[in-house]
């Protein structure tokens, strides 16, 4: 019977330990699943290259997530060229060359994928349309027929007085009014809203262009003066001024566009939470500035003081900079939380003094090190310690993800690009 007992106890134990191993394999695949380990294929792409583009009037010079495609725009004309096979593989010209206002207003790449987003503004040319409206019945009041008419007496007691006059009756009809044509004014721009994703820069197949859908808010003649995307949520967020005003937009994947600007108020800088979809952004309303969080339609003021601007978002960090004459004197960070609250707690990463000014360009890297660089100089701060780096382009640009420098210098009727890791 005890032998009996041992064996039961024995298989019990082995049978509950190899359900805890099946669990804990388990456990282990899901946890992979939900929050994967730093991999390699996570660190930004570096490469070098060289390439020659027939044209020397580049700008907005922006390269792609995997460093192999570069757009610019040449004389109003979007362009992507491919640095490895050395040739342009995608123009979208200007419906006009009349008015600067129209073709592309603004293009980015994703942060995580060769897909470029671009606004096409054109024309519209039905900006006047006529349409049929029917007014609502009215009620009149019309006299009766001569038979329906009643006697009136006179005001008086003598019975046998005769009858003075008669008040036709009236009754009330419902006239039914005639419909017509009324003219209805839209917005005169058409501004629409592509992405273009290019294959394997060693492949030949042509880029796909593909509408996305068309911003009827887009205000005529607006500008885009910030644009940011949040992948993680799907959000993109921009701001357009025009002659008179200043919006700020935001576009989710259900393709809504909402205002989230607020009437007067002016934004110089901004930054979407890459885990979020906040948007954090360097707010002046009656002439106070401040940086706000930005939730739906929920605010929350980040920092009051008026020298403090937004320079990016990173891993869990919001990084705000402090300038004072033209300097960049301090670096704060503050937790990008899922929920913002008010007068958040700022932990100073940096002090000392970068120069700064209209020309500065500031990211974010992949690695949390803050750049600012101008075409001659890139300040690089790691953690504290800061770095100096020399450029020698004619122009000189710096990956978004802060791994690539990308030296455009002009020769002759062309310009020469160089791709090459930022050493720090």
């Amino acid at each position: 019977m005890k032998k009996k007992l041992r064996i039961v106890f024995v298989w019990t134990m082995i049978s509950v330990l190899l359900q805890y191993g099946g669990y804990y394999i388990l456990n282990s695949q899901v946890q992979k699943v939900i929050s994967p380990p730093p991999a390699a294929s996570t660190q930004p792409i570096t490469t070098q290259l060289k390439a020659n583009i027939p044209a020397i009037d580049l700008t907005d010079v922006k390269i792609s997530y995997a460093k192999d495609y570069l757009a610019y725009a040449e004389n109003g004309t979007l362009k992507v060229f491919n640095l490895k096979k050395n040739k342009v593989v995608f123009q979208k010209a200007p419906p006009s060359d009349n008015d600067k206002s129209l073709g592309v207003l603004m293009y980015q790449w994703l942060p995580d994928r060769n897909t470029l987003l671009y606004f096409y503004a054109k024309k519209n040319p039905d900006p006047v349309n006529y349409v049929t409206v029917y007014p609502p019945n009215t009620t009149i009041q019309v006299p009766a027929s001569a038979s329906g008419s009643i006697s009136v007496l006179p005001k008086t007691e003598d019975p046998n007085q005769t009858i003075v006059h008669e008040v036709p009756k009236t009754v009330t009809k419902e006239v039914t009014a005639a419909p017509h044509l009324e003219k209805r004014y839209g917005n005169p721009q058409i501004t629409e809203l592509y992405s273009l994703d290019l294959p394997n820069s060693d492949e030949d197949t042509a880029p796909d262009d593909r509408f996305n859908q068309t911003i009827d808010a887009f205000p005529a003649g607006g500008n885009i003066e910030n644009l940011v995307v949040s992948t993680s949520t799907n959000l993109m967020y921009l701001t357009v001024k025009d002659a008179s005003r200043e919006l700020l937009l935001e576009i989710d994947v259900m393709k809504n566009v909402r205002t989230l600007s607020q009437s007067g108020e002016t934004i110089d800088n901004m930054a979407a939470s890459d885990r979020y979809g906040t948007l954090f952004l360097d707010s002046k309303e009656g002439g106070i500035h401040r940086i706000i969080a930005l939730d739906g339609a929920k605010r929350q003021i980040i920092s009051r003081n008026s020298n403090d601007g937004i320079l990016g978002i990173k891993d869990g960090k919001v990084y705000i900079g402090e300038v004072q004459n033209n300097e960049l004197i301090k670096i704060e960070t503050t937790p990008d939380l899922i929920h913002m609250t008010n007068n958040s707690s700022l932990t100073t990463e940096w002090e000392g003094a970068i120069p700064f000014n209209n020309s500065s360009c500031t990211l974010i890297g992949a690695k949390g090190q803050v750049i600012v660089y101008d075409q001659q100089k890139a300040y690089i701060d790691t953690a504290g310690r800061l770095t100096e780096v020399k450029l020698h382009g004619d122009e000189n640009y710096i990956s978004d993800d802060g791994a690539e420098l990308i030296q455009l210098t002009k020769q002759g009727t062309s310009t020469l690009v160089e791709v090459q890791p930022l050493q720090s």
